[in-house]
């Protein structure tokens, strides 16, 4: 199965380069199946139900979401009515929404999606990720219960995303992270047949702070004040993610690439 993964996306600009590239790359990379990471993507802050369309429509095949799954206020009732959206399994168990589903590629094979938030250096304090998977993992065997099934994990510590790695290896096709919104140069796969990147990075404008327009960040790292809001900045975004293809019968990774498409970033491709 050819897997392919997009991270952050992030504001107009992200959401631009997704939906003018994702259609011919799929085609051009016999993609099966696509996951895109979405929770910035309206605005720089969470996923609305508008924007969570047009992600579909231009050829996701699940969204995932983060720490800013619900600040778009319409998706804590749009993710019950649309079950192609995954947010984090161990956030508020009273959440709306689920954290993992199992999906169906265009040739019936079964595609296991979940996403876990890490603890280190976040802002609130979520169930721990390792147990939460734990069970999901166990449910859903790639090779047996599922052909394929990956792991989107959104933090903001390497070391925390690479144990991830290291405690799915083995159980799981995938293990990605997200939400730090710059690329890793770590792409592999791990002992156990999982592939891994500690981070996929954004698809957005990289001649910014991280997705960001660089003159309002600039200013508070340098005069320690704000004036006004973070908005997402508007130039040429880069599409970076991850590429996996998996066998079948075991579920474990044969070959992992990094992705960049167009913008600022040297481009990457399978």
């Amino acid at each position: 199965m050819r897997l392919l993964y997009l991270g952050d996306v992030m504001g107009r600009a992200g959401r631009r380069a997704v939906t003018e590239n994702l259609p011919r790359l799929k085609a051009e990379w016999r993609v099966d199946f696509t996951v895109v990471n979405g929770e910035n993507a309206t605005g720089g802050m969470g996923l609305s139900g508008e924007h969570a369309k047009l992600l579909l429509e231009a050829g996701a095949d699940c969204l995932t979401l983060g720490d800013h799954a619900f600040d778009q206020k319409d998706m804590l009732q749009y993710i019950e009515t649309e079950p192609r959206i995954v947010r984090p399994i161990n956030f508020a168990k009273e959440a709306p929404g689920r954290g993992h589903r199992v999906f169906t590629d265009g040739r019936g094979r079964k595609v296991l999606v979940a996403q876990v938030l890490g603890q280190v250096f976040m802002k609130r304090a979520f169930d721990d990720p390792f147990s939460a998977i734990e069970p999901v993992l166990k449910a859903h065997v790639p090779g047996g219960g599922v052909q394929a099934a990956l792991v989107d994990m959104h933090c903001e510590a390497t070391s925390e995303k690479m144990a991830m790695g290291h405690f799915c290896d083995g159980r799981a096709s995938v293990v990605v992270g997200s939400h730090t919104h710059i690329p890793t140069a770590d792409a592999q796969i791990l002992p156990g047949g999982t592939a891994f990147q500690a981070d996929a990075g954004m698809c957005g404008d990289y001649l910014s702070i991280i997705g960001m327009d660089k003159t309002e960040p600039m200013r508070r790292f340098i005069t320690g004040m704000g004036k006004t809001r973070f908005t997402p900045a508007m130039g040429e975004a880069t599409l970076c993610g991850l590429f996996i293809e998996t066998d079948d019968r075991t579920g474990k990774a044969v070959n992992v690439s990094m992705i960049r498409e167009g913008g600022r970033l040297q481009q990457a491709a399978p």
